[in-house]
């Protein structure tokens, strides 16, 4: 059993508007396994770059050390944590710090958008890692020497990288596990009510029931795998339909009663949500985005852009960088007055 002066040193660096429960569901396991094993096996220590209060996505303050002072220590597992535009957070000493501790031999992993921070300072050239899912589609354009996965978490021995959220205790308790154990993790698993441990290669969006138990038809869940499919060569509904075996009319039957809106409808939203992501959180050209998405042309782009979500997408490039917690994801902004 380890000694409180042998414990595995943990750092977890976050940036302006980071996601509070991504980083708490990291560090909570840790903590449960300190308790139950009656001894100070991990310890952790919170970092910005600033230093002082930083303000996490949900808007609550969290109190944080200066990297400056912490910059020439050691640890074994060095943690970035980021959401929202995390290229604000990006800073050259930042990415120093990083290559730093990964030349010094620390696993360095990042939670969330703190892979795209990782991939900056050089650390995941050639791997595989992972973001979470709203984020794929500019990681891959922003990183096209990362093999990027939507799996939950990618671990290899040196590096992980995590979609973030609940999938955060997953990682840790696999770190756990690596260090102290199956015991150990399985009793903190215990502990903090995380009722299965999901393996390496768990998808972020897996084919099933619905979390809160409802369910659609395998028809829909069909079309839309077509949809995302085909998101640069956009389908025809008629296609679509014929696809997965029935008519047309059958198909908008089933979307209006499951999924509240058309199949064209929906198709548009999914494409524009992609587009979105990409307008926000990359300098990609509008007649890229325009073709990426798979449309006509940037006309239609913009307007259909800006009927789904208020504004044009060059106000938007501006507009949706600012904090995550003043938007709203996708931002609908009705147009009658009543928004």
């Amino acid at each position: 059993m380890p000694a409180k002066d042998t414990a595995i040193e943990l750092l977890i660096l976050v940036t302006p508007s980071f996601n509070l429960a991504a980083t708490t569901a990291f560090i909570d396991p840790f903590r449960a396994a300190n308790y139950l094993d009656g001894a100070t096996r991990f310890k952790w220590t919170l970092a910005s770059t600033a230093g002082g209060p930083c303000v996490a996505s949900n808007g609550i303050v969290v109190e944080t050390g200066k990297l400056s002072d912490i910059q020439t220590d050691s640890f074994a597992i060095v943690v970035m944590s980021a959401s929202w535009t995390p290229e604000t957070g990006k800073t050259p000493q930042l990415l120093a710090a990083l290559r730093k501790w990964a030349r010094g031999g620390s696993i360095i992993g990042g939670l969330d958008t703190g892979a795209m921070i990782l991939a900056d300072a050089g650390l995941l050239k050639g791997a595989r890692a992972t973001v979470h899912y709203e984020h794929i589609d500019a990681f891959k354009e922003l990183h096209e020497d990362i093999d990027v996965s939507e799996d939950i978490f990618v671990h290899d021995e040196t590096r992980f990288t995590c979609s973030g959220g609940i999938a955060s205790a997953d990682i840790a308790l696999h770190l756990i596990r690596a260090s102290a154990g199956d015991a150990l993790a399985n009793a903190a698993a215990r502990y903090i009510f995380h009722p299965s441990l999901r393996p390496a290669g768990t998808s972020q969006n897996p084919a099933g029931g619905e979390p809160l138990g409802s369910h659609v038809p395998f028809t829909i869940r069909q079309a839309i795998t077509a949809m995302e499919q085909h998101l640069e060569n956009a389908l025809s509904i008629p296609d679509i339909a014929a696809k997965v075996k029935i008519s047309h009319r059958q198909l908008n039957r089933l979307f209006l009663r499951y999924v509240g809106k058309s199949p064209a409808i929906y198709y548009r939203d999914i494409r524009l949500d992609r587009a979105r992501g990409l307008v926000t959180q990359t300098d990609m050209p509008m007649s890229e985005i325009t073709i990426a998405c798979g449309f006509a042309s940037q006309v239609h782009f913009s307007r259909a852009y800006r009927e789904r979500f208020g504004l044009s997408p060059r106000t938007d490039r501006v507009d949706g960088r600012i904090p995550f917690e003043f938007r709203a994801w996708p931002m609908h902004r009705k147009t009658d007055g009543n928004a």
